[in-house]
């Protein structure tokens, strides 16, 4: 009985392959879609798009075309070949606005430029390419059933925009180009009030005001000593258990004692 299952199994894998194989070779573009269908249902994604390419040209216009472009890309998604996934979805929706499927399609076109977005020490561009489509996509279907995981994936895609930026601006505090440091992290938490590095991007321009201070010459000391006074005073502000307080405590001592001194 097993020996007749598993010779069934290789038959049944070798029509398979066979019909795969004649389709390709085919003229006709019925049998391609057919076949194309069948793979597709089947799970094999990859060798449906091989199909779906051939006849891609010749289905526009044609009952079935509506269906053979959504498989097309749904093989593309499938298969996590994400840039063709969304430029196929997108034509998808322009091609059919009356199709029961465009606010699926919609959100997937969107969804796949998201799987783009690269880490967050790379390039950024289809970081910003996708919060703007899934924006676009949140602002034309507001009630739609895929609006909280698009909104959770806007909020994903900020905080690793944040967190680049955050990383570049605590960048020039780590080479000690610091007076560069304070107008980058002065930047910073203007442009993300409610950041989760606040206090971090606090301290470090704490940290460079008072570095940028006591290597100055004597005619900007005082200035720059007032002026990581307040630096400090701010992060004490934001939060006066901060973790950097033991550190933060000692350069104040060391700005007060600066500041008596020019004092006498």
């Amino acid at each position: 009985m097993k020996k007749f299952i598993s010779i069934l199994l290789i038959l049944i894998v070798f029509t398979s392959c066979s019909e795969f194989q004649k389709a390709l070779k085919s003229e006709d573009i019925g049998v391609k879609f057919d076949v194309a269908t069948r793979q597709y249902e089947k799970g094999k994604y990859s060798k449906a798009i091989r199909l779906f390419e051939q006849i891609a040209p010749s289905y526009r216009g044609k009952p079935q075309a509506e269906k053979m472009f959504y498989m097309y890309a749904q093989s593309f998604y499938k298969t996590k070949q994400y840039y063709s996934a969304g430029y196929q979805f997108e034509s998808f929706v322009s091609s059919y606005p009356k199709s029961e499927k465009k606010e699926e399609a919609a959100y997937l076109a969107a969804h796949s430029f998201s799987k783009l977005s690269p880490r967050y020490s790379l390039d950024q561009i289809d970081t910003y390419k996708a919060i703007d489509k899934l924006q676009a996509f949140i602002n034309e279907y507001p009630d739609s059933q895929y609006l909280a995981e698009a909104n959770v994936i806007v909020k994903d895609l900020r905080e690793k925009l944040e967190k680049k930026s955050f990383e570049i601006a605590k960048q020039y505090n780590t080479i000690s180009d610091h007076k560069a440091a304070l107008v980058v992290l002065d930047n910073f938490i203007i442009d993300f009030p409610g950041t989760q590095y606040k206090e971090k991007a606090l301290y470090y321009k704490f940290d460079s005001a008072y570095k940028l201070a006591i290597n100055s010459i004597e005619s900007k000391k005082v200035e720059r000593l007032n002026v990581a006074k307040t630096a400090y005073l701010n992060l004490m502000k934001f939060n006066a258990n901060t973790e950097f307080k033991s550190k933060a405590d000692d350069m104040l001592a060391k700005i007060e004692t600066d500041l008596k001194q020019f004092s006498k």
